[in-house]
Parts: C-alpha cells; sequence; structure tokens
C-alpha cells in the first residue's frame, strides 16, 4: 500500500497550506511557539535569533548516552565552582513509581543575578575557558531538561537565602511572547518540603545493611545548618525521560559510573554520594592507592605498572601552529600476581575484563572510556584486558579529541590521532608480545597441573543438583582412608610434567576427572564413580573424537594463538577462539552429566546390574555413531 497522499488529498493539502504556512507543524507542537511563527512571517516584526518555545523543546532531545551521563553536568557544576562535597538523589514515588531527582552542593553558590544569567542557554560564567571542566554555558539546562520537562534551581550565598528559578518546558512553549526572558529569582527563607523530605530521610535503595547510608541531615533545622554559607540545588520532580525504570538500576549505575569519571576529585578528598551511601574511586588503571581495588582481600599486589609517561604536543586545531600537550601513559597490570585469582574476582570484584583499555581525562575527568580505538590502531586483543592506556589532556585540545558539549565521548581527529599513534606502536607492540608469553606460559602450567574448565564448571555445580552423588566417606577414619584412595588415583591420572603432589592437589579439588585412552575397540567414553569421583574416560581412537573433538580443540587453539600475537598465520580471532572454547567445555560437561547421572543411578551400593546396563549402554552406542559417523552413504532423499 502506498503512504502517498491521494489526488484530492494533496488537494486539500495544498489548499491548507495557501492558508496556513504552519500546517504542517506537529500536533504537539508548542502552541505559543506557533502563534509566535504566525506573528513573524506577516513582517514588520524583528525576528530573533532563537525562537525560545521551540528550541527548549528541541533540546530536550539533546541526547544523552544515560541518566548518569546527564547527571554528571551537575556534578561537573559543583566541583568546578568549588564543591568539597556533592550529593545526588534519585527517588521513586511510592504512589505513582514516578521519579524525582535532585543535587545538592555546598559549592560557592550565586548570586540572583548571577543564577538568572546562569539558567539562560549559552549563559556561563565560565564560557570558552579551557582549564576547568565547564565551557559552553549548556551543560546545566540541557541535561536537566532532558530527564524532566520542569527543572528547579535553587541556589544561596548566605545562609537561609535561597533564590529560586524554574524552567518549565510547557509553560514557556504555551508563552506567546516574541522574546521570552529568564524568570527573575525568587528569594525563599525556607525550602519545600518535597525537597526536605528527600535529603533529610533514608532512600529506598540501598537497602543493604553492608551499604548503610549516611544522612546529611535529619531534620529541617539541621538541613538549613549543614547547607551552610552557600551552595546550589538543582531539582527535577517530574523526571520522564530515564534509562532504567527502577531507583536501584538507576542509582546503582551512576555509582559505579561516577566513581570511575570522578575518580581523581574523589582522591583529591571530594566527597560524592549517590542516595546517601558514598562513592568509591574506580582507577581502571590501578595506579591509585586510595581506589576501591586496593580493598579486595587476598590481593598481594595493589598497582599495575607503569610501561612510561610520555608528554606530546598537538595542534590545537589542525593545521595550526599553536600546540597543547597532550599525555600519555601505558600500564601493565600485575598478570603473574592475578591472574590466579579466579574469573569471578578477575570480572566482578576487580573488573579486570570491562571495556576499560583506553581512558580519556580532561581536566581531571573523564570523558570517555573504551574497549577499542580504531583512530590509535587499538582493535581487539586477547591482551586487552591486561594493558590500559591513559590519555590526558586539556581544554585546549578539545578540537583534535571531538569534545562536544555534553562531554559524551571523544571523537579522534586524524591530526591529534596520528600524534598518539606514533608514541605507542612500538612499546605497545613490546607489551603485548610480554602479555602474550606470560599468558602461554600460565595456560601450559595450567593445562599440566590444574583443573581443566569443564571440570571445575561440572565441580561448582555440584551444589545446585537436585540430587547429590553418593557419599563414601562420612567417618574421620572413613575419610583418612578416602585420602590415602585418591594419592593412589592421582599417580594412575598424572599428566605429563606434573609431579604427584600436583597430580594429588587436582585429583583432591575436583569431583570431576578427565583421562585419554587411545583404543580401536574402545567406545567412545566411558565412566565410573570411585572415591566420590566421577571419572569421565575419553577415547582419542574412535571417530568422534578425531572428526569433532579433535577440529574442534585444534581451532580452539589456533585462534586463541593468532589472537595472542603467538602464531602469525593464525587468524587473530578473539570471539571465534572464545566460542570454540565454550562450545568444547559444554561437550565436555554433556559427557560429564552422563556419567554423573549414571553413577547418581548406580546408587550409594553403585549396583552392578545397573553399572553392567550402563556399560552395554555405552558400547552400543558408541558403535552406533562410529557407523554414522564413517558412513559415506548418502540417503536417497
Amino acid at each position: 500500500m502506498s503512504n502517498r497522499p491521494s489526488p484530492t488529498e494533496s488537494a486539500a493539502i495544498t489548499a491548507a497550506e495557501a492558508t496556513d504556512p504552519l500546517a504542517q507543524w506537529g500536533e504537539t507542537a508548542p502552541r505559543g511557539g506557533r502563534a509566535v511563527l504566525n506573528r513573524l512571517l506577516k513582517g514588520d516584526v524583528k525576528v530573533p535569533m532563537f525562537l525560545g518555545q521551540t528550541l527548549i523543546k528541541s533540546l530536550r532531545d539533546q541526547g544523552y548516552n544515560t541518566t548518569t551521563s546527564a547527571l554528571c553536568e551537575f556534578v561537573d557544576n559543583s566541583f568546578q565552582w568549588g564543591a568539597t562535597e556533592v550529593r545526588v538523589y534519585i527517588v521513586q514515588r511510592k504512589r505513582d513509581k514516578t521519579f524525582r531527582i535532585l543535587v545538592v552542593d555546598n559549592g560557592q553558590g550565586m548570586s540572583p543575578s548571577v543564577q538568572q544569567v546562569a539558567m539562560s542557554f549559552g549563559g556561563s560564567m565560565a564560557y570558552e575557558a579551557r582549564t576547568g571542566i565547564s565551557r559552553f554555558g549548556m551543560g546545566m539546562k540541557t541535561a536537566g531538561l532532558s530527564i524532566s520537562p520542569t527543572f528547579d534551581n535553587y541556589t544561596w550565598d548566605e545562609p537561609r537565602a535561597y533564590y529560586n528559578v524554574t524552567l518549565d518546558v510547557n509553560e514557556i512553549g504555551s508563552n506567546r511572547s516574541n522574546l521570552l526572558e529568564v524568570p527573575t529569582p525568587q528569594m525563599n527563607d525556607d525550602l519545600p518540603s518535597d525537597i526536605v523530605d528527600i535529603i533529610t530521610r533514608p532512600t529506598a535503595w540501598p537497602t543493604n545493611p553492608q551499604e548503610s547510608q549516611t544522612l546529611m541531615a535529619t531534620s529541617r533545622e539541621e538541613l538549613h545548618e549543614r547547607l551552610g554559607q552557600s551552595g546550589t540545588i538543582v531539582y527535577l520532580p517530574d523526571c520522564d525521560r530515564l534509562t532504567w525504570k527502577t531507583e536501584k538500576k538507576l542509582a546503582d549505575h551512576a555509582i559505579k559510573e561516577m566513581g570511575r569519571v570522578y575518580r581523581r576529585f574523589i582522591a583529591q578528598g571530594k566527597r560524592l554520594y549517590v542516595n546517601n551511601r558514598l562513592v568509591e574511586a574506580f582507577d581502571p588503571t590501578y595506579q591509585m592507592p586510595t581506589a576501591r581495588h586496593t580493598q579486595v582481600e587476598g590481593l598481594t599486589e595493589t598497582r599495575s605498572r607503569l610501561i612510561f609517561s610520555k608528554p606530546i604536543e598537538v595542534p590545537v586545531a589542525d593545521g595550526s601552529a599553536k600546540t597543547t600537550r597532550v599525555t600519555v601513559k601505558l600500564f601493565a597490570l600485575p598478570y603473574e600476581a592475578w591472574v590466579g585469582l579466579g574469573r569471578t574476582t578477575l570480572k566482578n570484584t576487580l573488573h579486570v575484563y570491562g571495556d576499560f583499555t583506553v581512558s580519556f581525562m580532561r581536566n581531571d575527568r573523564e570523558v570517555d572510556i573504551a574497549a577499542t580505538v580504531r583512530a590509535l590502531n587499538l582493535n581487539k586483543h586477547s591482551t586487552n584486558n591486561w594493558l590500559r592506556l591513559e590519555i590526558d589532556f586539556n581544554g585546549e585540545a578539545d578540537e583534535g579529541f571531538g569534545i562536544a558539549s555534553n562531554k559524551q565521548g571523544v571523537r579522534l581527529r586524524d591530526f591529534a590521532a596520528e600524534k598518539i599513534r606514533n608514541l605507542i606502536e612500538e612499546p605497545l607492540a613490546a607489551l603485548r608480545k610480554e602479555l602474550a608469553e606470560l599468558k602461554a606460559r600460565h595456560v601450559a602450567l595450567k593445562s599440566s597441573s590444574t583443573v581443566s574448565e569443564a571440570e571445575q564448571r561440572a565441580t561448582g555445580a555440584e551444589g545446585l543438583q537436585g540430587k547429590s552423588l553418593p557419599v563414601e566417606a562420612e567417618t574421620d577414619e572413613q575419610k583418612a582412608d578416602l585420602e590415602k584412595n585418591l594419592r593412589a588415583l592421582a599417580t594412575g591420572l598424572k599428566r605429563d610434567s606434573e609431579t604427584d603432589l600436583q597430580a594429588f592437589d587436582r585429583v583432591k579439588r575436583s569431583r570431576f576427572l578427565t583421562r585419554t585412552v587411545h583404543n580401536d575397540y574402545y567406545p567412545f567414553f566411558d565412566s565410573e564413580y570411585k572415591y566420590e569421583r566421577v571419572i569421565l574416560t575419553v577415547n582419542t581412537a574412535h571417530p568422534f573424537y578425531q572428526k569433532v573433538w579433535e577440529p574442534l580443540q585444534s581451532l580452539s587453539r589456533t585462534t586463541a594463538a593468532g589472537a595472542a600475537g603467538e602464531d602469525e598465520d593464525a587468524e587473530a580471532n578473539p570471539d571465534a577462539a572464545n566460542t570454540c572454547t565454550e562450545v568444547l567445555v559444554g561437550l565436555q560437561m554433556l559427557f560429564f552429566s552422563l556419567a554423573r547421572t549414571q553413577a547418581q543411578m548406580a546408587g550409594h551400593d553403585q549396583n552392578e546390574e545397573r553399572k553392567q546396563l550402563f556399560k552395554n549402554f555405552r558400547k552400543e552406542w558408541s558403535a552406533n555413531l562410529e557407523t554414522q559417523l564413517r558412513s559415506d552413504l548418502t540417503a536417497d532423499l
């Protein structure tokens, strides 16, 4: 069906346009803006540079990646103007599930005249200043209106003299004046009850006792005392555009992101709270001695290694003779000290596997972080998780780094990227080679003396199984006998380059064990339950191993070697390597689950009749599978 209007409809539209040039305006367009524009189109009226009624509505769609990135605009202003404490509140009303957001600081505040200018678009006391966080005079307004159609600003530069200005998109949109003015600040000696309630009461989240809330004040009078000589409050009472729908997700994301974005300010002693919870600095380079990662229990090494820190001069604009200093730092994470901590600790606690390879710091505030940066030829690589680049620049380099007014991300221009590429190319290649060698040694050691990934996962899942495996050792005497038997079992299962002690340690720690045989007359797999261990035997002579298992294993190793730079002829595809590894682990666990089920069904006494039945099943199944895999016949379809 065509979306084009019919000839009759086209004629009607043309007729409407002939009498009303704004006939194509949308139904939700501001009525005041329509009236003003009609007046301007009649002529003999001065046309303003900006049509405020439509501009302010359009600015609601300025676009912030997340609610947190918009909230950072308020925190930026607070730190820019001397705040030592900033508190962010994200509160959901119980009755209708709507949200309110409030930011309060103890900065220097504003006089009424400064406040009125600051609430205008482009109005700033630091416009085009390149030494601080702020620069454009847009962030506070666009961020506030991107979240809520109503935006309140309270500020004071002496106790209990709170000046308020409100911007309301709907009210401005209905205004029919050619010239829109910022409302005159209104002085109050008290704050509205809803603002007082937010600040003086615990928020619904966090609720965990280990994450206790530190309230700014617990009563109205105490609040006035704490607000002190000066400060500012930003209040968004009707938030209708938020990234998530729960207070927990919004606040949790703000805590995590702000801890990293403002890590240097926090390290300098600035206090930042989200929902009454103190935000801790998270340093993705792992250099800061007070950052959150240093508190991880059992961490013997808390700092990364600085490979180099070098300043370079970058043009302030393409072709400009004037330059500004940019400092590039390359770090190596303590691979040998951390690699044995376990994936859960590395991923969820230390965040080694986050997309934190390159951090861009503008005047001590992070403006972007990424795992890959094409402009720097920093693409996917298996060593990316274990190295960090931190690039420091000031506002004079904004053009080269493509910094926009909302400070959301870096868009490197080539004249700046080229300088950085030339600096990092050789040391980055050397570091990657070093990390690849460390990883290769670790993998070799792990494969010879540690529990495999499949064995580890199967063992870890035991606590979740509906039915437990039979237990052989309950008394102390039985447990002592079990340990002796496990030592004997470990001797028979010892791998190449593995010592007796290493073999015993591996067998003792894992409930699931794997061994291989090469026998033309053996089923593909066999299993037994012995000494509270599920022992899976894989036959490398069976065609299933040769056509499925071994090729998958080989592909996993080859792509991993290519990604690590260990094999120049191999494809550098870390995603394919990870996929192959996961499929292989899943295949191993499939057979572990079969072996476990048979041990479980054989019972505590390992019923011989059932064991024989399972043995016959494995033999017949393997023979059928072998016939199918060796057959070259194609069925007639």
